[in-house]
């Protein structure tokens, strides 16, 4: 399940490209992405950061138990969460 909350300050920004950062959460833990990406819209930011989840799991064997609890969150610039993906269940 996907959450997702929009800003009126993202959608301002609608036909011009957006910068989204992948922070990895899990409760207080937090695994920060200072660079992030450019993309046209949030749908091309999920698709992204679905790629990104499943580059993360071949990398650690895709044990699902490793991501209990964790979340990716779609950031913007000015720090609303976009969207949530959960890691344990995202591409399964």
């Amino acid at each position: 399940m996907t959450t997702v909350t929009r800003s009126a300050t993202v959608l301002n920004f609608v036909d011009t490209p957006m910068r989204c950062y992948f922070h990895l959460v899990n409760g207080a833990d937090i695994i920060p992405d200072d660079t992030g990406i450019e993309v046209p819209d949030l749908e091309s930011a999920r698709a992204s950061a679905l790629q990104a989840i499943g580059e993360l799991r071949r990398e650690a064997d895709d044990r699902p138990q490793d991501w209990a609890g964790w979340q990716l969150q779609i950031v913007c610039p000015q720090g609303n969460i976009l969207a949530s993906i959960p890691l344990h269940n995202s591409l399964h």
